[in-house]
């Protein structure tokens, strides 16, 4: 029988240990009682969307923070974050001449999985940093202490984002009558800037013809569905938001509509696949080399059983250098169990390397690469890539190298903010979008 807390019955990683636990149950229940960041029709509309994806007939567009930090949560970065969503949204729309679903990575991705749980500096070891929602960047003792607070404040900072991202939709900032709306400075300056424009007003022009032949307004135009995401980890904090709603069958994380599993939390037999099996919103897996075709059963078995279109995403992430190798396999392995999976190209995670100076980094054109081989290599496999992930900003850092205009290994030093992963800047998230586009307007090869 499955409970928000069974996972408490199998294997659980990359959760932390906190001094005290009597206190984090007292904030798990404070957390219980406190009211849910997004609804059930929401989760709902978004697996429907999912599904149509699954089916090659929407695109997902996923992006965002590799990790939030609370001192982020402002008008502008969120503002930022969202033009940046919205640009690159409008340009994949042109280039898949599909829908494009649109899936923030905010509004609670405060928690990090890591590789190791210690950090040693100048022979010094403390618990590694796992983001804003368990400690603190700080090296020190104090700030590397898991603080059960810090979950309320988490809560607090994904409500206040989403509030403020909810608000600029309905109140009409994504407009497509009015794109300047959601203009960024890098148009100024980029390559791309005239293709923009053009794209721009072509829609425009299009919408103003549309309206005078029907003699209304195309109302739906300043309206758009925003969904969030971030990767459900710390499973306290996920169970305390997990519950029944009025009328609908089953449990709803109630946190984040689109909640995903990554590489070192994926394991069938673990807690967090317990945990998602449960829930009935839909569910991202993040897959990479390494990947069986009993994970692959197992995953589908457990989480799909129905083979039902948008319930299960696959996230793949490989590295340029790996993809063509690893991954038509696991498409044989999905058809084989029958599966109706949404299929996710991550060209981020698997094309991280460290610079000389010690500096964690990725390369646009590795970046690129990815993305462009899997278009290929599902084409060519007879089936559609379902959308992107990607770890970005809308701000002007300089973490990933290259690009048209991009910062060299020597530049990373002038904007690098990322506490954990590089991310795209806002023009190296547009340069992509542009050249993700132009693959899509050719059927993908």
């Amino acid at each position: 029988m499955w409970a928000p807390d069974s996972w408490k019955q199998k294997p659980a990683v990359q959760q932390p240990e906190y001094p005290e636990p009597a206190e984090l149950d007292r904030v798990l229940g404070e957390l219980r009682l406190l009211p849910p960041l997004v609804t059930s029709w929401e989760v709902l509309r978004l697996r429907d969307q999912l599904a149509e994806a699954a089916e090659g007939r929407q695109f997902i567009l996923q992006g965002g923070d590799c990790a939030e930090r609370f001192i982020d949560c402002t008008s502008a970065r969120v503002t930022n974050t969202l033009k940046v969503l919205l640009q690159m949204s409008l340009v994949l729309v042109i280039g898949a001449r599909r829908p494009v679903i649109r899936i923030g990575r905010f509004a609670g991705q405060y928690a990090k999985p890591r590789s190791a749980s210690e950090e040693t500096r100048n022979g010094v070891s403390l618990p590694s940093y796992r983001g804003d929602n368990i400690n603190r960047s700080e090296f020190t003792a104090a700030g590397r202490r898991p603080d059960p607070q810090l979950l309320l404040r988490g809560y607090e900072r994904a409500a206040l984002t989403l509030n403020f991202v909810r608000a600029l939709v309905k109140g009409g900032f994504a407009d497509l009558h009015h794109p300047e709306y959601f203009d960024l400075d890098w148009v100024q300056h980029s390559p791309h800037a005239d293709e923009y424009h053009g794209m721009v007003q072509t829609i425009k022009d299009s919408l103003q013809f549309v309206e005078n032949v029907l003699g209304v307004r195309a109302g739906e135009t300043d309206r758009i569905d925003f969904f969030t995401a971030h990767e459900a980890l710390h499973l306290g904090y996920e169970s305390a938001q997990t519950r029944r709603v009025p009328r609908r069958p089953g449990f709803f994380n109630l946190l984040t509509h689109f909640p995903w599993v990554g590489l070192r939390t994926n394991d069938p037999c673990g807690a967090h696949i317990e945990y998602l099996r449960g829930i009935e919103n839909p569910i991202g897996i993040k897959i990479g080399a390494g990947t069986t075709h009993e994970h692959v059963a197992r995953w589908l078995d457990l989480l799909d059983p129905t083979r039902r279109p948008g319930r299960l995403t696959f996230i793949h992430r490989f590295g340029s250098g790996r993809i063509a190798d690893e991954l038509p396999p696991l498409i044989e392995h999905v058809r084989a169990e029958g599966g109706r999976v949404v299929w996710i190209s991550d060209p981020m995670h698997g094309n991280t390397h460290m610079t000389a100076g010690g500096v964690k980094t990725r390369r646009f054109e590795d970046i690129y690469g990815e993305v462009e081989q899997a278009f290929t290599i599902h084409a060519a496999m007879g089936q559609r890539l379902g959308g992107v992930h990607i770890e970005l900003t809308g701000e002007n850092v300089t973490e990933c190298v290259g690009g048209s205009r991009g910062p060299s290994e020597a530049d990373l030093a002038r904007a690098y903010e990322s506490e954990v992963d590089p991310r795209l800047n806002y023009e190296q998230s547009m340069e992509l979008a542009f050249l993700i586009a132009r693959k899509m307007s050719n059927g993908g090869r």
